[in-house]
């Protein structure tokens, strides 16, 4: 009996011995590719850490959501060059494997998982559904990494709004919803300071929280019941998510140009890009940081305004409150003993790297509210010093050619009130995302 029971096992080892996953092979891959993907594991390991970070707070005042202290990726079902990238540029096989963990976690980065509890698959698709639904659980469960190690994970709450980066291969998608935020993937190419990281993740709560009121359209526990996949795997880099997104962002961009407010949006965009063209690329060509002059800044904040009123969809509905969303982390900062300045030093670092069509960067208005609520903690000075120099109230500029998302307008509560509301994707890539049934990114 007992040769009996070694032979079954070494039958299955074999069977798992004999799955071949993907390695560098040296091929020549695409290049772009492989700097977003080596900036997403930058941006994995700065964020996942701060939002463990974040939980500590206990905010009573907000509504929450579970999380874990890790993040993964995979590279299971793309294109076989794609998959050598991941690879090179992160170390990610077709394996869930480890891109981002919490201080303390039991799991490390590069750690490959192999089972979840007593469940394991192949398909790293149907792995990160069952990832998904133990998260939400929030009860502690099991994971079995390659090489035979288990390990337990307690999920945790933190306030809602899941900060996300954008996937590798759409590294300019953003969006802006009251359960999850898409941000841009530059924001990860700032070599963020803890602190910084930390003010990306309670601004995003923030978002979430003051904003939320008016991005609800359908209540919370009937609209994601059997579509967590799509809000797990969305910046995952696998296939289906990663086709859903492109089709989404074309989709948008489609009824963007059809919408009443096109040609607004186009000459806030095409303005604010052709004073950058002239002022910030010069200035910042060939050099990766400097010194900014105060037209440089203004040109900057311009950018960042018309990326702000650019946004669609229940995107557009939150860009009225992005100013609250940076008091909403500046106090909370402060809470966890943190630099409150922190969104002050992360909009400059964006700047100076000419990265300003993300929600990081302020814009004039956005920097009036903060700059006074700095001053009136007695850190008027200080952001000075962070600002290179230069005065906030010196980076004001006539606005009567660049109205902000949140000047006075016809706003409603109702979604469908939106122009083309009715059309897919009208409500943005996230909204869209959480309406598609799993079934159609994941095979049985």
């Amino acid at each position: 009996m007992r040769w009996i029971i070694l032979i079954i096992f070494s039958t299955l080892l074999g069977g798992c011995a004999g799955t071949k996953y993907t390695v560098d092979d040296g091929r020549k891959v695409n290049e772009e590719l492989l700097a977003n993907i080596r900036a997403y594991g930058a941006g994995e390991k700065a964020l996942r850490p701060a939002i463990a970070r974040s939980a500590s707070l206990k905010d009573p005042e907000c509504d929450t959501q579970w999380e874990l202290p890790i993040s993964v990726a995979s590279a299971y079902d793309l294109a076989i060059d794609d998959r050598v990238a991941w690879v090179r540029g992160l170390g990610v096989d077709e394996r869930l494997t480890v891109v981002g963990a919490a201080i303390g976690s039991p799991l490390q980065l590069g750690d490959k998982i192999q089972a979840i509890g007593s469940y394991s698959s192949e398909n790293s698709e149907k792995m990160l559904l069952e990832l998904a639904d133990r998260r939400d659980a929030g009860d502690p469960f099991s994971l079995t990494l390659f090489g035979g190690r288990t390990v337990k994970v307690t999920p945790y709450k933190v306030c809602r709004g899941y900060t996300r980066l954008a996937p590798p291969n759409l590294p300019q998608t953003q969006d802006y919803h009251w359960l999850l935020s898409m941000h841009p993937l530059q924001v990860a190419r700032a070599d963020m300071t803890e602190d910084e990281a930390l003010w990306a993740v309670l601004w995003t709560q923030g978002v979430s929280e003051e904003g939320g009121a008016r991005m609800k359209t359908y209540h919370y526990s009937t609209k994601i019941v059997g579509t967590l996949y799509n809000l797990f795997t969305i910046a995952s880099g696998l296939k289906g998510a990663a086709l859903a997104a492109e089709t989404a962002m074309k989709a948008a961009q489609t009824e963007a140009a059809n919408a009443a407010t096109a040609a607004f949006r186009k000459r806030l965009v095409e303005d604010a890009s052709a004073m950058v063209k002239s002022q910030l690329r010069d200035a910042l060509s060939n050099v990766a940081v400097r010194q900014l002059k105060q037209i440089d800044v203004v040109a900057a904040m311009q950018q960042a305004a018309a990326n702000r009123s650019s946004l669609t969809g229940v995107a557009w509905a939150a860009a009225t409150i992005f100013d609250k969303a940076d008091v909403w982390a500046y106090n909370r900062l402060e809470k966890l003993n943190g630099n409150p300045l922190a969104g002050f030093s992360l909009h400059q670092k964006l700047i100076e790297r000419g990265l300003t069509a993300n929600s990081l960067v302020l814009d004039p208005e956005r920097m009036t509210v903060l700059n006074a609520l700095a001053t009136q903690r007695g850190r008027r000075e200080d952001v000075v010093a962070i600002l290179g120099g230069i005065r906030p109230e010196n980076l004001q500029f006539d606005l009567a050619d660049m109205p902000m998302a949140s000047a006075p307008q016809a706003f409603s509560y109702e979604m469908d009130d939106l122009p083309n509301a009715s059309q897919p994707y009208a409500r943005g890539l996230i909204d869209s995302m959480l309406r598609m049934p799993v079934a159609s990114s994941v095979n049985p």
